[in-house]
């Protein structure tokens, strides 16, 4: 039975862990795992082809991450939601908001269609402690070679997307100016992505099916190395995961109102207070963290995190 203590601890995990570069899903397995006694019994209680208590609490804790998101940038979604009914009552796509909206879009729909296709198989086969230590550490891996390979792409604009953000660059001042990065807000940056490259991002972030490999480091690391920097990548994996996030888990809500989710109740909505409130401030640090830092840090982490639980459950 999953005890109120367990349920804030575990909220917190999901809050932080699913910002970081770190997987909340590696996490949400090992971590009981690691504890043992009545924490593994949450992962193991039930039958994961129909359910378990522990998945249904998961999916509120998803909710509620993906509700701080949408309040943390509701300024951002307010008009990247104007901009794209914008463009369904004209037909065109103008600005840079609305083509950002589109990018969206378009870069959700790799994980939508592998995540309906392929999310329970790979739950139910690799969402164990052993599968999860490896793919932690391939995590880190993934990291190092991504921040690696960043560094020797320089950040550029796709021709297509440069017309939108000069269009922006005038209306802020900037007309007869050479057009560099510098002189653009983070969302014509983002979007002077290509469409190739928002599918690029959003078949990156398809990773995260695997327990381990974490969905806002994947994300980020195509962003890496489509040439945005590490502030705009975050920004972009942050917004690329909250209609995921909140999709997924509103999908699922029934689990948490049906038998599986009968006695936690009171337990889902502590530890989704708690999730919603650690996701809010791990968006804030992480905004400024990477403002100055890459994601090595984190990486080394997954690396000692991986190998040691490796070493622990095989």
């Amino acid at each position: 039975m999953l005890t109120y203590f367990q349920a804030i601890v575990i909220g917190a995990l999901q809050g932080v862990t699913e910002l970081f570069p770190i997987s909340s899903l590696g996490h949400s397995v090992l971590v009981p795992a690691w504890i043992g006694g009545s924490w593994q019994e949450l992962v193991t209680q039930g039958d994961s082809s129909s359910g378990t208590p522990y998945l249904a609490f998961v999916v509120a804790l998803h909710v509620a991450t993906a509700i701080a998101l949408l309040g943390y940038y509701w300024r951002d979604w307010r008009d990247i939601i104007i901009g794209f009914v914008q463009t369904l009552r004209t037909r065109r796509i103008e600005t840079s908001t609305q083509r950002l909206a589109w990018l969206i879009v378009i870069a959700t729909i790799p994980v939508g269609i592998l995540g309906l296709a392929l999310e329970h198989p790979l739950r139910t086969l690799f969402a164990t402690p052993i599968y999860a230590s490896i793919f932690l550490m391939l995590n880190g891996v993934v990291l190092i070679v991504g921040e690696g390979l960043r560094r020797r792409n320089a950040p550029s604009l796709s021709d297509y997307g440069r017309k939108f953000a000069e269009d922006e660059a005038r209306a802020s001042g900037h007309d007869g100016e050479v057009l560099t990065e510098e002189h653009l807000a983070s969302d014509e940056r983002l979007a002077a992505l290509s469409v190739k490259d928002a599918l690029g991002i959003g078949l990156a972030q398809s990773g995260a099916l695997l327990a381990g490999f974490s969905r806002s480091g994947l994300t980020m690391i195509g962003g890496l190395l489509r040439g945005l920097d590490h502030e705009d990548t975050a920004k972009f994996a942050f917004l690329l995961a909250t209609p995921v996030i909140l999709a997924a888990g509103v999908l699922k809500l029934p689990e948490l109102a049906g038998p599986q989710g009968r006695d936690i109740i009171g337990q889902a909505v502590v530890g989704s207070i708690v999730a919603g409130l650690a996701a809010w401030f791990a968006v804030r640090f992480l905004e400024r963290f990477f403002k100055t830092r890459t994601m090595l840090p984190f990486a080394v982490y997954c690396l000692i995190v991986g190998l040691l639980s490796i070493i622990r459950f095989a």
